[in-house]
């Protein structure tokens, strides 16, 4: 257990650039899988409800 004052320093600073990344590699992540998703449920639609959907978005 780090007792100086320099290591508890560094010890806040990398664990906040730690969660830091972390936290916006994990939106990315979850960013791509919903456009997957939502890219899945696209091509499974039928002409008629992308057509409807495409004039309501209009």
């Amino acid at each position: 257990m780090p007792t100086d004052f320099a290591s508890m320093l560094l010890l806040v600073v990398t664990s906040a650039i730690t969660f830091t990344v972390a936290r916006l590699l994990s939106r990315n992540w979850r960013k791509k899988r919903r456009e997957r998703e939502e890219a899945a449920k696209r091509a499974n639609e039928s002409r008629q409800v992308r057509r409807a959907r495409e004039r309501r978005g209009k």
